[in-house]
């Protein structure tokens, strides 16, 4: 009897666990669709985030006016223009303010670090000159988080796409601008983007780029986790189950979304969605996007997220013009 009842209490689980998990895995990427006669600018190594009920498409190669597209009307309109070309960042919002740091200007394969931080303001369509940064901390296609008042800066290259990794840790704090240097990080990384979940900081994808010859084999599949209350570097031994660099990451609950990306392995911009829980470290797979991409940000709204431009290839191009979304459960 005893048996019995255990074994319907595990095929019970079993049943409950297995429909958890299909339901998540039923969801669908779905194409979002504009509003007739307007659409983004298409972009790569740009940025996408969002402020209030409004999504703006950033930076990327050339220079080129922001795309702003409001959820409630499903308009695109134009923004200004950055003042100067900025591609190869992770954008932070801090105060309704979107924030460039760490970013690369100029052409393949010799792009320079920018030198200062920008900031656009949503609310007066304008662009400012923040800060400049250090000399000795200059470099670009870093990964960027903010917690509190500080914006924390992991990683980099310097030499554009040919070399002068950085394993580099930095923060400045918008409140008193000061820059901060804390312990390297273990290994170094560029064309990758950075989470935090509770504290902890984890560096997730990327590659050492070494232009021309090895542009895009050399990806790294560890993930590197800071802890800021610390300020050190724990011993992990998580692995990114699909290689990629120029993927997108953005952390929900205790999960962390990885999508896309571009690798050596393939011609098409990868459209793997993995997932990782940083409790139990375990991966899940979820539905492929509409159209791989790499090179653009994760913007999360209303039970959704949102993806839009990005390269559809490995390298430049096509520079994709659509933008798609797939509905999650936020728990």
């Amino acid at each position: 009897m005893f048996k019995k009842g255990l074994f319907c209490v595990f095929m019970f689980f079993t049943v409950f666990c297995k429909a958890q998990t299909s339901e998540a895995i039923q969801q669908v990427w779905e194409e979002v669709s504009c509003a007739e006669g307007t659409n983004l600018i298409p972009r790569h190594e740009a940025a996408f985030v969002a402020v209030g009920d409004k999504f703006f498409l950033l930076g990327g190669r050339g220079i080129k006016p922001i795309s702003i597209f409001d959820v409630k009307t499903s308009i695109w309109t134009e923004g200004q223009k950055p003042p100067i070309e900025l591609h190869h960042f992770q954008p932070v919002v801090y105060e309704n303010k979107v924030y460039v740091i760490g970013a690369l200007t100029g052409k393949y394969p010799a792009e320079t670090p920018v030198e200062h931080i920008y900031s656009y303001d949503p609310q007066t369509d304008h662009w400012e000159k923040v800060a400049a940064i250090p000399n000795d901390r200059q470099r670009g296609s870093t990964g960027n988080v903010v917690v509190k008042d500080k914006v924390y800066i992991f990683c980099g290259i310097k030499d554009g796409h040919r070399g002068d990794h950085k394993k580099w840790t930095d923060s400045y704090d918008f409140k008193t601008r000061k820059w901060e240097i804390y312990v390297d990080a273990p290994e170094s990384r560029d064309h990758f983007q950075a989470a935090v979940i509770d504290q902890k900081v984890y560096l997730v994808g990327g590659r050492l780029s070494k232009a021309p010859d090895k542009t895009f084999s050399e990806t790294i599949s560890t993930i590197d986790v800071f802890d800021l209350q610390l300020e050190s570097w724990e011993d992990s031994t998580l692995k990114i189950p699909t290689q990629r660099a120029g993927n997108m990451v953005f952390p929900l609950g205790k999960r962390i979304f990885v999508i896309g990306g571009e690798s050596i392995t393939q011609e098409k911009a990868h459209a793997e969605v993995e997932v990782l829980d940083v409790e139990s470290h375990v991966w899940e797979t979820y539905p492929k996007l509409i159209h791989g991409r790499h090179g653009t940000g994760i913007v999360f709204y209303n039970n959704a997220l949102y993806l839009a431009s990005g390269s559809g290839k490995r390298g430049g191009s096509p520079e994709l013009q659509s933008m798609e979304k797939l509905i999650i459960n936020k728990d």
